[in-house]
């Protein structure tokens, strides 16, 4: 929902028409929220935008989004041990090597993306993290 709304009020709100009767910040916000999250509804005097600095100060900005990315490399790289069993023991120290001589190794001396197709043989795909959070 953050991102949505961070996306939303930096490509298309206009502050000026909030003057003219039309959404505020706090209706995107809420707009967002019943879109991307219906399971839980923002209270009316919700003002959380008002505090969450990551999008608007410090130069944060679209560093945010990376931590999301992250997350979903991390749940893929994991399916990798779960794709060849959990209780297999011989492919899971396999896959483990593999991740030792590409993701450890290589760590910060090599782009990212390209560390994470060395070891998957492909780029990353987010269904492992839906999957986790019990979206599919």
């Amino acid at each position: 929902v953050f991102g949505m709304v961070d996306l939303e009020l930096h490509s298309y709100y206009d502050p000026e028409s909030h003057e003219e009767g039309g959404e505020s910040v706090f209706d995107v916000y809420k707009r967002m929220s019943k879109k991307y999250a219906p399971h839980a509804p923002v209270l009316q005097y919700d003002r959380f935008l008002c505090a969450f600095q990551h999008i608007f100060s410090g130069g944060y900005a679209a560093g945010y989004y990376s931590y999301k990315w992250a997350e979903v490399m991390s749940a893929d790289a994991f399916g990798a041990f779960e794709d060849v069993g959990l209780d297999n023991e011989e492919e899971v120290k396999k896959v483990g090597l593999a991740f030792r001589d590409t993701v450890l190794s290589l760590g910060g001396g090599v782009d990212p993306s390209t560390v994470f197709k060395r070891f998957r043989g492909r780029d990353p795909n987010p269904e492992a993290l839906l999957r986790q959070n019990g979206l599919a």
